[in-house]
Order: C-alpha cells, then structure tokens, then sequence
C-alpha cells in the first residue's frame, strides 16, 4: 500500500534504520522496486523527479499497489521546483512532496516551503525540504564545504516550516564524484540530535557501502538513490546486448514475437534486473530488511 512518507520515516527513525529511496521514472523501475520490497519484507520510498514523469509514474505507482498490496511504500516528488510542478504531484496522487530551495535566501526557504506544507497537510501529504544544498559531484572539490547544514539554523527551520523530513548537506554529492567522498558524521550525529524529525541523506551513489551505512547509525533514515541504480540496470543490459547476434536473426513468416531473445521488451526487463539487485543490496545495507 502507498502510504505517507511521513509514515514510513517515522518508524525507520523509532527502529534506527534506514530507508531506500530510489528514483524511478518507468514501469519497469517501479515494478523492481515492489519486488526487491516484498522479497526483502522492506519499506520503500519511490522518488520521482520531474514533469514528464510524474502523471505517469502515479498511474504506474498505483498499479503496482494492487498486484503487491503487502508492500509499503511512499510515492515523493524528489527536488518539486515550481509551485505548479508540487502541485500537480499531489493532484496526480502523490503521498508525499519535496519542495527544494536550498539555493535561495533562509527566509525565501522557509516562506516557500512553509506555504507548500499548508497546502499539502490539507490533503495528508508530507513535505521533505533542504537546508543547506547538496551538489553535483563534478564539481565536489569546488562546492563540498560550501553548503553543510548549520545545526542551529535546522532546527529554527523545521520549527518554522512544519516539515515532515529534512535533506541535510553534510558532504554528499549527486551524481559521480570528482574526488573521494568525505562525510561529516560528527555534523550528522549532532543534527539528529537536535531535530526530532527524519532526516534525508541525497547524494547516495558513489558514497560507498562503508559511509552509507555509518550515515544511518548516526541518523539517517532516507537515502536517496539514482546513478548507482541506473549504471547497474545499463550494466546488466549491456551485457544482454554483448550476444552473437548472427545467431538471433529473426524468421519473419513466424511473427514478430517467434524470437523472445532479441527484442526490446526483454532489453527492459534485463536492465530492471540489475537495477533490481543492487536496490537489494541497499536494502539490506540500510537495515530496512524484514521491517514489514
């Protein structure tokens, strides 16, 4: 069932553990990320970023709720920019909504995000904000230090905003690293406590099982998580690709389905599997296995 992620977090923060949140944008990712749920008796939370993705991946969502009702799982806006954008989430069904303005004024944040709480606790949907800003990993030398979360301004913001999660800065990077990963684990540990609410670590990929796992002891209970799943579902499906294709030369008086081997339907589903199975690894790194 796809409930508030307000919901899951908050139990993930009770049971010191740690929340997958994978970014999916296609049936196929979705449907791995129910799976790798239900075998791993696991939470998840479905991250979807940007219009084109959105309506669709709802629908999608909500499919997958029916054939796997034992799952639970969180359907988020990941970085919602435009109000319109946030909105539309949550018309489309979405549980729970991030409004990012981690790049604007501390007032602008809290006004915009303040406004966006109102608006989606009508309708029992929770808010993930940032403060401070996690950046790209290209330019992680340039801007790691530039953005770490300040303790005290977090807790004036999450009295001030009425969030449900909060994305910390604490030397994550989205994407690929330029650099080695270095994480702040003492800033980590005292904004966890200080804040009472779930906290939100971007930037999963690349930061290493070792990082990871000590940013959950310390305080996390949602990662965030794309370029890793993605290079291992285009992995998996390279290797679906590095075949004899002299020995997949399709028979046209059979139909176009008489070779099952060679087509893109089973690309897809290769590229899922590995997508799948790394997720499973997180899974299990973070601590959520057997929670549900």
């Amino acid at each position: 069932m796809i409930l508030s992620m307000a919901e899951i977090l908050n139990d993930a923060k009770k049971r010191k553990y740690g929340v997958a949140a994978p970014n999916v944008f296609s049936s196929i990712t979705v449907k791995a990320c129910f799976e790798a749920a239900e075998e791993m008796h696991a939470p998840i939370i479905l991250d979807c970023a940007g219009m084109p993705f959105l309506e669709e991946t709802a629908e999608i969502a909500r499919f997958y709720e029916r054939k796997y009702p034992n799952v639970y799982a969180a359907l988020n806006l990941d970085h919602g920019g435009p109000y319109e954008e946030i909105v539309s989430a949550i018309r489309f069904g979405f549980s729970s909504v991030m409004i990012d303005r981690s790049m604007v004024p501390y007032e602008e944040n809290v006004r915009e995000v303040a406004e966006i709480v109102k608006i989606a606790h009508a309708v029992g949907v929770s808010v993930e904000a940032e403060l401070g800003h996690v950046g790209q990993g290209f330019e992680y030398e340039e801007t790691r230090n530039a953005g770490l979360t300040n303790p005290e301004e977090a807790v004036s913001f999450v009295k001030e905003t009425g969030i449900d999660c909060l994305a910390v800065a604490v030397g994550t990077s989205h994407g690929v690293y330029k650099g080695k990963p270095h994480l702040e684990f003492d800033l980590l540990s005292e904004l966890s406590e200080k804040i009472q609410i779930p906290l939100v670590l971007h930037g999963g990929s690349g930061t290493g099982d070792d990082n990871l796992a000590k940013a959950v002891c310390c305080g996390i209970q949602k990662v965030n998580l794309f370029t890793d799943l993605s290079n291992a579902g285009l992995k998996s499906l390279m290797k679906y690709l590095g075949i004899d294709w002299d020995q997949m030369q399709q028979d046209g008086t059979k139909g176009e389905f008489a070779n099952m081997k060679a087509n893109l339907c089973d690309a897809g589903l290769e590229a899922g599997k590995g997508y799948k199975e790394l997720l499973c690894h997180y899974i299990e790194l973070f601590g959520g296995v057997g929670k549900i």
